[in-house]
């Protein structure tokens, strides 16, 4: 099976990517998921909120999907669904993407440019290592949205959620409102890791409390959930004694963070950035590999679908071109490095650009700020950029652009939040 270009992943930023490669001059684009459908996690997100920049209307998680699928549809790319992709590998100018499904069994699917597209996954109870017994009824929030949403099961009656990334905030609505008692929302850290407005519309609008800087400290229960001890920490996230009590419940829902899926990446030899967990990517979205293009939650965790979309769309528009042109000579790559109360930033490097447009950078802070800037620098200090914001969190992804004609082909660039 040859082919142009091969996308793995068909959720929100493979689609788009695949759509936008054909808009490009692609010919052959193919579209690998190991799901049955199109559409990844959106399928199960039934709340609405999407598409607000993406179609500047709001839209549930399958209405969004379903818009994506049908242009996908029309422009004309293939879609090999329930196969699993078990490697990449790079021959040359050749990618070669191994692959199984009931249908054909193993398979090689050769292309000329590959677009890592695989989302992320739910962080577990085994990776925050709560200790106690093992009963059913402790799930990670993601899986509780499936079986309401999808299956049509109810996991519990009362129900504490660890964490407060946006799944488990949702989910506490939710549940609320399938008749569950949702009796708190326990974050470790002393702000939420969830977007503002869902802390607002599924917590506050249902009177369901958040407490920072708690945390789960034991599992009690032989079969099913009894209960979970809550106790406060300190700033160095260790449980304070004494403060321990018992809350009796029958659901704990994990929402502990969200990991981009790339054992393939880096079985492939692609580069890892340990800041993200993703690959690195360059203005374009290519990897350290050459041909080979990433975007959406695989590269670093996005808080909006829309966001997810428009990094699908750079990745098939670059692939499209690459395929097109070949590969460049590059040059100098410029670095674009993560300073003060900056976490990550994506991307890390540039090739120099010359002409019209703008290149822009996503990043996180690693703390709340108030009334702080977003500084960008040159390797001299001179400020490059500067933006004013009320409030910077952890919780809330930043963005940042600069025109392309200011920058210099000879100075790195570093990121910073610089507080007033």
């Amino acid at each position: 099976m040859d082919h142009d270009i091969a996308i793995i992943g068909a959720g929100p930023a493979g689609m788009a990517a695949a759509i936008e490669a054909k808009r490009s001059g692609a010919g052959s684009v193919i579209i690998i998921d190991r799901d049955i459908e199109t559409g990844g996690i959106l399928n199960q997100c039934i709340h609405s909120g999407f598409g607000l920049l993406r179609f500047n209307e709001e839209l549930t998680g399958p209405e969004y999907a379903e818009r994506y699928s049908r242009s996908m549809c029309e422009a004309g790319v293939t879609v090999l669904p329930d196969t699993m992709v078990m490697s990449l590998q790079c021959n040359g100018h050749e990618k070669i993407v191994r692959a199984i499904n009931p249908s054909h069994g193993i398979m090689e699917i050769r292309a000329k440019a590959v677009i890592l597209a695989m989302g992320c996954r739910e962080r577990t109870r085994g990776a925050i290592q709560i200790p106690g017994d093992r009963p059913s009824g402790v799930l990670t929030a993601g899986a509780a949205q499936r079986y309401v949403n999808i299956e049509g099961h109810k996991v519990g009656r009362k129900v504490v959620v660890l964490g407060s990334g946006d799944i488990g905030l949702i989910m506490a609505r939710r549940l609320t409102l399938e008749g569950a008692k949702v009796l708190a929302c326990v974050e470790i850290m002393p702000y939420s890791s969830g977007l503002n407005r869902n802390i607002v519309q599924c917590l506050d609008d249902f009177g369901i409390p958040l407490l920072l800087s708690h945390a789960v400290t034991k599992i009690t229960g032989k079969r099913r959930l009894e209960g979970v001890v809550i106790a406060e920490v300190g700033k160095d996230r260790i449980p304070v004694a004494g403060t321990e009590r018992f809350v009796e419940c029958d659901t704990l829902l994990l929402s502990v963070g969200l990991i981009p899926e790339n054992e393939i990446t880096a079985g492939a030899g692609i580069e890892i950035d340990p800041g993200t967990r993703g690959p690195y990517v360059d203005g374009s979205m290519e990897t350290s590999m050459e041909g080979v293009f990433a975007c959406g939650n695989v590269v670093h965790v996005n808080d909006l679908v829309d966001y997810v979309s428009m990094e699908g769309e750079k990745a098939g528009r670059s692939a499209a071109d690459y395929v097109r042109a070949g590969a460049e000579a590059k040059g100098r790559k410029i670095g674009v490095l993560a300073g003060n109360g900056v976490s990550y930033v994506v991307p890390q490097h540039l090739s120099p650009v010359t002409g019209p447009g703008t290149t822009e950078f996503s990043l996180r802070a690693d703390r709340v700020f108030k009334n702080a800037y977003l500084v960008l620098r040159d390797e001299t200090g001179t400020v490059m950029k500067r933006v004013r914001r009320p409030r910077i969190t952890p919780g809330e992804m930043e963005r940042i652009s600069i025109k392309n004609e200011t920058m210099s082909s000879d100075s790195d660039m570093t990121i910073s939040i610089e507080e007033v």
